[in-house]
């Protein structure tokens, strides 16, 4: 008895063991490729690349991204699956062909957007307007109160805001772009002397006359 067991024990071993191996001789004939392309998504009835785009190979650690204009490249075998996601689109998956004259493989990945509505939530700091006309009511605007709101409200303290803070994102990148076009608008050429400029020369004596370029030197 022990005999049988010992015997059905050892073929069913063998089973698993030559089935593992041709699994392995399986995925081992699936040539690899290099899987690349552009991932684009409709928006007002154009084309427009997606860029940063999660794309994996499905079932392994293997994967990569797309770059700021939606292209991306990524080595997948014959037979696999590819998995494009990103936040705010619907996940996509591409099986790679079999038997491809060719080990490059390009293709032009559409994806959908993911449309999720939420509810409209307003964030009031009283619990109704009731209790927001009762506050209000009550508040006791003294005048100091008035005075701190008038100094901070002068010309002379938003002037002293506006050259102390710095530019934010927006104006930083116009600013570039001004610069950036002021370049390329003399590109090639020899770029004009402004002692040739009226206005420079205006605001030269207007400078002068000002004494900015007194206290500058002190």
């Amino acid at each position: 008895m022990h005999t049988l067991q010992n015997v059905a024990m050892l073929v069913t071993l063998s089973l698993l063991l030559c089935g593992q191996t041709l699994f392995s001789q399986a995925d081992q004939e699936r040539r690899p490729i290099q899987f690349s392309g552009q991932v684009f998504t409709e928006i007002d009835e154009e084309l427009r690349p997606v860029p940063f785009v999660n794309i994996a190979v499905k079932g392994t650690s293997r994967g990569t991204f797309s770059d700021y204009e939606g292209f991306f490249s990524i080595v997948a075998r014959e037979g696999e699956t590819v998995v494009f996601s990103a936040l705010g689109f619907e996940v996509v998956e591409y099986e790679v062909p079999m038997d491809l004259w060719s080990d490059h493989y390009t293709i032009f990945q559409l994806m959908t957007r993911d449309t999720i509505l939420l509810p409209e939530t307003v964030i009031y700091p009283w619990p109704s307007r009731k209790y927001f006309d009762i506050e209000f009511l009550a508040m006791d605007v003294s005048n100091e109160l008035k005075r701190r709101a008038s100094e901070n409200l002068s010309e002379e303290a938003l002037a002293r805001l506006r050259q102390d803070l710095p530019a934010d994102g927006g104006e930083a990148t116009n600013l570039y772009f001004r610069q950036q076009s002021q370049s390329y608008y003399h590109q090639g050429q020899f770029r004009p002397m402004n002692i040739l400029n009226p206005m420079a020369w205006k605001d030269f004596i207007e400078a002068w006359r000002e004494g900015r370029f007194r206290r500058q030197s002190e």
